[in-house]
Formats: structure tokens, sequence, C-alpha cells
């Protein structure tokens, strides 16, 4: 099951957005190279603005996953470990209350979205924007998951003192 589980983490979270990321690359400077020696393209800006938004957030849920995103911890790194396993709990519960939150909203919204296509390429927008519904489904999990560990320390160390 673990393993499995790994499997979907690393296509969601490495080999989509990695394909997109390749995709945006070459496309961009397609677009380029047709803009100044050919006739420019019209398709080109918006296949790139699609694989961003694919590239952006599911590439976060990576950052997430390994702990590689950027925090800001000057007020963290100063406190005790017991205050900066609290800080974790009570900031981890705010942002998986926000996202369950957001979630609903959000997929109700992406899915009224698929009557509209993209202007060139007609790409339903609900396609071009279902990886945000993907990213909130994803970060719930990562939070849930931060939150047991975290949960798991502390009842440890009650039960140690």
């Amino acid at each position: 099951m673990k393993k499995g589980i790994k499997i979907l983490l690393d296509i969601v979270e490495v080999y989509v957005p990695m394909f997109s990321f390749i995709t945006l690359f070459v496309v961009f400077i397609l677009g380029i190279l047709f803009r100044y020696f050919f006739a420019p393209l019209t398709w080109t800006l918006e296949l790139s603005l699609i694989c961003f938004i694919w590239t952006a957030l599911l590439g976060g849920l990576y950052a997430k996953r390994t702990e590689t995103n950027v925090r800001f911890t000057l007020i963290y790194d100063m406190v005790s470990p017991s205050v900066q396993l609290w800080m974790r709990l009570i900031g981890n519960g705010l942002l998986l209350f926000s996202f369950v939150l957001g979630f609903y909203p959000s997929l109700k919204y992406v899915l009224f979205m698929g009557f509209k296509k993209s202007n060139v390429l007609k790409i339903p927008m609900d396609i071009a924007f279902s990886p945000f519904v993907v990213f909130m489904a994803f970060m719930i999990g990562h939070l849930l998951y931060d939150l047991y560990v975290d949960l798991q320390i502390l009842f440890s160390l009650k039960e140690a003192s």
C-alpha cells in the first residue's frame, strides 16, 4: 500500500510537473523563435500559461512533501523544540482548516468552468484549472500526515513525562 501511494505521489508531484515544465519551456522557446524569425504563433502563450499553472501547483506539492519550500523561520528557530511542535500543530491545523473550507467551493468553480474553452486551443477551462483542486486535495493529505506525525510526537512526550 505504501509503495502504491509513493508511486501516485511521484506521478502527480514529480512527473506531471516535469512534463508540463518541459512542454512550457519548448513552447516558450518556439513562440520566441516564431515571433522574431517567422510569423507569431497565437497558441504558444496560451499553452505556456496552462503549463505554468500545472507546473507551479503540482510542483509545489513536491516541495511540501520534501519540506524544501521557502520558510521564514527566524522566530521558529529561536524557540524550544516543544514550542516548535506547538507552532507546527497550530499552523498546520489552521492551514488544514482553510484548505478543507475552500475545497468544495473550489471544486464547484472548477467544474463550473467546464463550459468555457480557451480561445485558441479550445482546451476546456476545467482541465486547465483542475490542478488547483488536485493541489488542494493533496495538500490536505500532506497536512493531515504532518499533523498525525506531530500528534504522535506530542503524545509520546506526554507519556515520557
